[in-house]
């Protein structure tokens, strides 16, 4: 699988990313470590990992352990540090009392790291000015705990005050930004005011959402379940239904996956460095991965639809 740079940082990016949101920990360890090594096998080198508190009441930490286990993974699946990237994410949760490197120190204490290679900021809580976090962030990059940064899920206004006040201090930009893509809701990220960020940053997009939690795959229909269960009647998920449904139509007749037009659409954009999924079994990597061969004269009928 091809890799780029992701924005102006030295980290090389593979086009797909595994994600493991609310997935390792609710899944048998077998099929955990059967996804992450069909990852690896097809190519990828960047894994987005992050510290949730347990949902499913079995786990021995109150939060955390989705870290734990990323680690274990991590190591049984034979990934080769030096060449992978790893990303994780800063909450806030417990700030002011937990510091940015606090909460760093523990993911990492988690995972069985010294480092990660790319560290996303949410956006800052209540009290946290924009440039005292952008400075916070700067130190876990010259300590070493991080080799970059990015924002996950900023508005263009406080994206665009980061980027300001990173130049201001002399630190990194931020080199990544993960936001929802996807051909239902393009207008967080193709708005003018996140275009004029991403491009003052040199940022990379990490497209995240791509198959809008599933409704554009037709999962649902089919009798799945996944984010939208018991909400598929709100009319806020209508649209992408509708359209999930034309999806899965064109992609019968191409004879591909909903999921890979999904992913090809947004790799379409020139601003996308990677595209962001998890998966639960080998054969979602594998029909995900389609999507890099999905021919570039599709595109347009994917916008048609």
């Amino acid at each position: 699988m091809s890799r780029q740079p992701l924005g102006r940082s030295e980290l090389q990016v593979s086009r797909l990313a595994l994600g493991s949101w609310r997935t390792f920990e609710r899944i048998p360890r077998e099929d955990g470590l059967a996804v992450m090594r069909a990852a690896r096998e097809h190519g990828f080198n960047f894994l987005d990992d992050a510290r949730y508190n347990d949902e499913t009441g079995d786990a021995p930490m109150p939060t955390g352990y989705s870290e734990v286990l990323f680690g274990e993974l991590f190591r049984a699946a034979e990934w080769d540090r030096a060449d992978t990237v790893v990303a994780n994410k800063l909450w806030w949760e417990f700030w002011p009392e937990q510091s940015a490197a606090a909460e760093l120190d523990g993911s990492l204490g988690r995972m069985g790291f010294d480092h990660v290679d790319l560290i996303y900021a949410n956006p800052p809580p209540d009290g946290l000015p924009i440039p005292d976090m952008v400075a916070s962030v700067g130190e876990l990059i010259s300590a070493g705990k991080a080799r970059a940064w990015g924002i996950v899920n900023w508005e263009a206004a406080p994206f665009m005050e980061a980027i300001r006040a990173a130049e201001e201090q002399d630190l990194p930009a931020p080199c990544a930004a993960q936001l929802p893509y996807n051909l239902v809701r393009r207008d967080w990220v193709e708005s003018a005011p996140m275009t004029e960020a991403l491009e003052a940053s040199g940022a990379g997009l990490v497209a995240s959402f791509v198959m809008a939690g599933g409704l554009l795959t037709g999962k649902y229909d089919a009798g799945g379940s996944g984010r939208a269960s018991g909400q598929l009647d709100d009319s806020r998920h209508r649209a992408a239904r509708q359209l999930g449904r034309r999806l899965h139509a064109l992609a019968r007749e191409l004879e591909t996956s909903p999921a890979a037009l999904a992913i090809a659409f947004t790799l379409a954009n020139p601003a996308v460095a990677s595209v962001l999924f998890g998966a639960t079994t080998p054969a979602q990597i594998a029909e995900n991965v389609a999507a890099l061969k999905v021919d570039p004269g599709v595109i347009d009928r994917l916008l048609a639809l």
